[in-house]
């Protein structure tokens, strides 16, 4: 069955998604891109470019996203997924079920932080970011040929939020990017010991491994080899083609440095509720 690791975007997936292949995946807890592959993410083109349809339509792929899940699982083994889709329904169709989840870890950052990263990832103005993150109706869409093969509904920031927090279908361990942050090996732990709980497997928890990945995956690092090796995830500027740094400011994306008084007023108004619910 597949545990999701879900987020908004620019929330921490790929970090959190580096630590675990990185421990997972590897002999000696040393990180490099291509250890991503064994996370993939989903929905994506990659799951749906073998179907003959069409898909003449954003949503078109929703109505294939149970049945690719019965295939991914098809062989009973415990797989990673990465998700930005809320936990949903389009046009009746449930992104996911009991049947092939058995839980997910959903990491939550800062509205204000993730919107200084949506400004910077996407080149756009910060008002046009907090517009992205309110928009009920967002989604993520990704198109070949003019065939739409990816399609990712995020909705707002705050319904995706709750979407997974407050899901009731199978466990899901909700974590702060800022506790990822800052007690790296303490969190890290923490989603270890879900997994292991989820899967059945007790005292599984590889202490020297987990010190080494996160070293192995430190932000400084990451920073250094796509400034060295590149980044496939990362997109290219609509400006100038070139491609945008993904791992960009880390510790240093701090909205009270990058954001103005008055949107940042405007964002505690809008985002009150969850504000004090993860006590940010």
């Amino acid at each position: 069955m597949i545990i999701w690791i879900a987020s908004y975007p620019k929330s921490g997936n790929t970090w959190l998604r580096s630590l675990l292949s990185t421990y997972y995946f590897t002999k000696d807890g040393n990180f490099n891109f291509q250890i991503l592959n064994n996370i993939k993410s989903f929905p994506s083109s990659y799951y749906f470019e073998k179907y003959s349809d069409n898909f003449l339509e954003p949503e078109s792929t929703a109505k294939y996203w149970i049945s690719e899940q019965r295939s991914i699982n098809s062989d009973k083994k415990i797989k990673f997924l990465k998700t930005h889709n809320a936990l949903c329904k389009i046009n009746g169709n449930s992104f996911t079920d009991e049947n092939n989840s058995i839980g997910a870890i959903h990491i939550v950052r800062d509205p204000r932080n993730v919107l200084t990263s949506l400004s910077n990832h996407y080149q756009i103005k910060k008002l046009d970011a907090l517009e992205f993150m309110l928009q009920e109706q967002k989604a993520i869409v990704e198109k070949k040929d003019n065939r739409y093969l990816g399609f990712n509904p995020l909705f707002s920031w705050s319904i995706h939020e709750k979407s997974w927090s407050e899901c009731k279908k199978f466990p899901v361990l909700t974590i702060r990017y800022e506790d990822l942050q800052l007690e790296t090996f303490v969190t890290f732990k923490k989603v270890i010991s879900f997994i292991s709980k989820l899967t059945n497997k007790k005292n599984s928890f590889q202490r020297e491994k987990a010190k080494k990945t996160i070293s192995s995956c430190e932000f400084n690092k990451l920073k250094k080899m796509e400034n060295e090796f590149g980044f496939n995830e990362a997109i290219s500027s609509k400006l100038t083609g070139e491609k945008i740094k993904f791992f960009n400011l880390g510790k240093d994306n701090d909205y009270k440095k990058l954001l103005e008084k008055d949107l940042i007023e405007k964002m505690n108004s809008l985002f009150k509720e969850q504000i004090k619910k993860y006590e940010y």
